[in-house]
C-alpha cells in the first residue's frame, strides 16, 4: 500500500525518489480521508518531502492543513487547528508557496471550503491582536493572485458564504489589490461579465459587502456606473444602483443591518446572527456552522 512507504536515511537520487514516494503517499492518505490518528502518525514518523537544495523535511502542521483544505478533510483540519493553533497557520516551506506568507485563507476561499474557513477564522481570533490583521488581510502573491486579499478572492470567485465569514471576522473590505481595485470593484467586474451567469450569488455577495463597506468608500468602478447608468440599473436593480452611484443614501434596511451587524464581535460571528431581532428571511445568509 502506498502509505506504508518509509524514508531511509541517505543522500542522492535514491533518497529523493523515496521522499517523493512517501510524500505522495501522504497526499493520497489525506485525499482518501483516512483517520486523523493515522495521518498524524504518517506526518510525524514516516513521511518526508524533498525541498530545494537537497533538504529533507517532515510535513509541518501548516503544510498538512493545506492538504486538508484541498481535499476537504474537515476532521483533520479541525485537529491541526486545535492542537497546533499557531503553527498550523504559519508560513509553509518554499516548496508549498512561492511567496513567504501563509496562504490558508486564500486556499479555503479558492476551494470554497466554508466549514474549514470557519475554523481557520476562529483560530485567527485566538491569535494575539497584532497578528490577526496580518492573517485576515494578507495580500496574495503578485504573480499568481495579483495582490488580492481573501476578500477580493471571495468576490472574484463569487463565494457569498466565504465573503460573509471573512467580513464578519474582521477582514477589511477596503483594501486594494495590485491593480488598485477594491473588493467591490472586483465584484462589479464579475457582475458585468456577460452572459449574466450566477447573478443571484453575485448579488448576495454585493448585499454582504453593503453591510460592511463604509458609505464614503472610493472605488474605481463608480464612474463606469454613472457612464452606463441604464445597463447597471438593469443588472443591480434601482436601489443598489442609486446607493453605489452615490445618488441616494442606503435603504433603511441596509442602514439598520450595518448597525446590528457591528454589534456582533468577531468572536461570536456568525452564531450571533441567529439572535438578531429580525425575521429569518431578512438575515444575510443561513450559515449553520458548528463552533
Amino acid at each position: 500500500m502506498p502509505w506504508s512507504v518509509r524514508w531511509v536515511g541517505g543522500c542522492g537520487a535514491q533518497s529523493q525518489k523515496q521522499c517523493k514516494k512517501s510524500s505522495f503517499a501522504f497526499y493520497q492518505a489525506v485525499r482518501d480521508l483516512l483517520p486523523v490518528w493515522f495521518l498524524e502518525d504518517m506526518r510525524t514518523m514516516e513521511v518526508f518531502h524533498w525541498e530545494d537544495g537537497g533538504k529533507v523535511s517532515v510535513y509541518s502542521p501548516s503544510e498538512a492543513l493545506l492538504y486538508a483544505l484541498v481535499h476537504d478533510h474537515q476532521p483533520y483540519a479541525r485537529h491541526l487547528l486545535t492542537k497546533f493553533p499557531q503553527s498550523a497557520l504559519a508560513v509553509p516551506s518554499q516548496s508549498f508557496s512561492c511567496c513567504q506568507s501563509a496562504p490558508h485563507l486564500a486556499m479555503a476561499v479558492r476551494y470554497n471550503r466554508v466549514r474549514v474557513l470557519f475554523r481557520i477564522l476562529k483560530a485567527v481570533q485566538a491569535l494575539p491582536p497584532s497578528d490577526r490583521a496580518a492573517h485576515l488581510d494578507r495580500q496574495g502573491c503578485s504573480r499568481v493572485e495579483g495582490g488580492k486579499t481573501a476578500v477580493h478572492m471571495a468576490c472574484e470567485l463569487v463565494r457569498p458564504e466565504c465573503l460573509l465569514l471573512l467580513l464578519g471576522h474582521g477582514a477589511s473590505p477596503c483594501l486594494r489589490d495590485s491593480a488598485g481595485n477594491t473588493p467591490l470593484d472586483t465584484l462589479l467586474q464579475q457582475i458585468s461579465h456577460m452572459p449574466a451567469a450566477n447573478m443571484r450569488a453575485k448579488l448576495l455577495c454585493l448585499d454582504c459587502l453593503f453591510f460592511f463597506v463604509p458609505q464614503d468608500l472610493k472605488f474605481a468602478m463608480k464612474q463606469q456606473l454613472l457612464d452606463s447608468r441604464q445597463q447597471w440599473q438593469d443588472l443591480l436593480g434601482e436601489n443598489r444602483f442609486q446607493c453605489l452611484a452615490g445618488l441616494a443614501p442606503p435603504s433603511l434596511f441596509v442602514g439598520a443591518m450595518r448597525v446590528l451587524i457591528r454589534t456582533i464581535s468577531p468572536e461570536h460571528f456568525p452564531e450571533a446572527l441567529d439572535n438578531l431581532p429580525l425575521p429569518h428571511f431578512l438575515k444575510p445568509l443561513d450559515l449553520k456552522l458548528e463552533s
